[in-house]
């Protein structure tokens, strides 16, 4: 099964996302958008790993405070268009630990380095010249006080993300 480790959102954070998507749409960008109950920040993607036990295990050394997070930005990977945060110290600080523990554990993962991000439309195309309106990110924020692990399965309609466990900040 394909595992990773992410901070899921609070309903405001979702539906600032997906305002952001529907004026997206609106100004003709095309692609693989995420879908509402998929949008997630990935902490660490750990692939194919059939002992989610195990992963859930070496979270559980994983302290934190809770934090903020709060939408900031917008950017391109490539042709992957996504959000940033404000957070990205603090959640790189988090990712490095969850990283090192998995290390510790013997779990193998996609060590890219980090970069705080919300993936919101895959192969994403501009039909127009149109401005992306930047202005629909940043009104909300959340204090993420749980990460969770998640498994992601390929359904018919698109990919599938279920929480298997998680962990609370101290």
């Amino acid at each position: 099964m394909r595992l990773f480790i992410a901070v899921q959102f609070d309903k405001e954070i979702v539906d600032e996302l997906t305002t952001f998507q529907d004026e997206l749409r609106k100004i003709g960008a095309i692609g693989n958008y995420t879908k509402e109950e998929n949008l997630h920040l990935t902490l660490a993607f750990i692939g194919e790993y059939n002992d989610p036990d195990a992963v859930l295990e070496a979270m559980e050394r994983v302290d934190f405070r809770p934090f903020n997070l709060k939408l900031d930005g917008y950017g391109m990977f490539g042709d992957l268009l996504w959000v940033g945060t404000t957070s990205e110290p603090v959640l790189a600080a988090i990712a490095k630990k969850f990283r090192h523990t998995l290390a510790k554990a013997g779990i193998i993962f996609d060590n890219k380095k980090f970069k705080s991000h919300v993936t919101l439309i895959r192969k994403v195309a501009f039909k127009s010249d149109q401005r992306i309106p930047a202005e629909c990110i940043g009104r909300s924020e959340m204090t993420v006080k749980r990460i969770s692990l998640m498994k992601s399965e390929r359904g018919k309609n698109g990919m599938n993300y279920t929480e298997l466990g998680y962990i609370s900040a101290e």
